[in-house]
């Protein structure tokens, strides 16, 4: 039997063209009805609202029950009732509003209800039992590793070092409007033989495109969820900058039997590769969240992130969600990796 993985913002699924889940458990309403015996495991964006979490599977939806009543528990074990974050219908329903860190863990429904033998009267109480693990979630942090190869008349003189600065402040000036900044820099020159072209010498130019340029919190502009501002961004440095190099590609074609000059781009020599990174208190687990392998997923009890890695680390002694650090118990014990 196959658990329903579910990815939120829930309304999102069909409006937004995402590929609706193949389920039962799951209608286009954002709904998403219990099923005994295994809890399903679902990711609400962080300052989003959860779905809608039926106290009930779906078969039994469609019958009729007497008395039915609901009975919701949340993490740590505490019996929810109605407030301005936690909403419970009459009927069992519930949803979180503008979802936090340490609003995940297990939502348990007791579901109780009789069926009544109408000759007899006599009645029989069953209760039912639905787990929900919820978990917190926001996109990775997006930075673009880049390679590029440009000729050079040797590897020896000062005037490599000299293009070297300047392609990176022609790069960061392409960017700066986006508040993404080329950042780690470097480069070697290396003699490269060329099958029927002889000994070349070239410059192998390695660089991060990094969204977080001085001043980068103005452009969220009061946004809560800034990942999504700084992702667009920096995806639209990634085009220009690949526009750019392009460009130079371009040029060298077009200037073939002509003279080039000795630094020039080497074509097909852009490398372009994607590094994620996670905010303090998430992390990426495959295993763990197979069905949410690219989001960054909250740290769960036990382990921690205290930076902008993509792994949650071991930590005993930590017993909430998000955790950002890994404190000592009374018995200093430390923390493991």
């Amino acid at each position: 039997v196959m658990r329903t993985w579910v990815l939120l913002p829930a309304v999102l699924w069909c409006l937004t063209g995402v590929r609706c889940p193949r389920s039962t458990l799951f209608n286009a309403k954002g709904f998403l009805y219990g099923k005994t015996g295994q809890p399903e495991k679902i990711y609400v964006k962080l300052h989003q609202n959860s779905p809608v979490l039926i106290c009930m599977d779906f078969k039994l939806s469609k019958k009729e029950i007497v008395d039915p009543t609901y009975l919701w528990i949340g993490p740590n074990e505490n019996t929810l009732t109605g407030n301005n974050r936690i909403n419970i219908t009459k009927t069992g329903q519930l949803m979180v509003k503008d979802f936090l860190e340490p609003l995940s863990g297990l939502y348990t429904c007791t579901l109780s209800y009789k069926i009544v033998k109408a000759e007899t009267q006599e009645e029989k109480t069953v209760k039912k039992r639905y787990d929900f693990m919820v978990f917190a979630y926001r996109e990775p942090d997006y930075s673009y590793q880049m390679a590029v190869r440009f000729t050079t008349k040797s590897c020896i003189g000062r005037y490599n070092d000299a293009f070297f600065r300047m392609l990176k402040k022609i790069l960061d000036n392409l960017i700066s409007d986006l508040s993404c900044h080329v950042i780690e820099p470097s480069y070697k020159c290396h003699s490269v033989e060329i099958p029927e072209h002889g000994l070349i010498h070239e410059l192998f130019i390695a660089f991060q495109v990094n969204p977080f340029a001085p001043g980068w919190k103005g452009a969220c502009n009061g946004s809560v969820d800034c990942e999504d501002i700084t992702n667009r961004n920096i995806l639209q440095a990634r085009n220009r900058i690949e526009e750019f190099f392009w460009s130079q590609a371009y040029i060298f074609y077009h200037n073939f039997n002509k003279t080039l000059p000795a630094m020039h781009f080497v074509d097909h020599s852009l490398q372009v590769v994607r590094l994620d990174s996670c905010r303090p208190g998430f992390g990426k687990d495959d295993g763990l969240h197979s069905n949410c392998a690219s989001c960054c997923v909250v740290c769960s009890p036990a382990t921690f992130s205290p930076d902008v890695g993509v792994i949650c680390q071991t930590c005993v002694s930590v017993l909430i969600y998000g955790a950002k650090s890994c404190p000592t118990s009374n018995k200093n014990q430390p923390c493991e990796d």
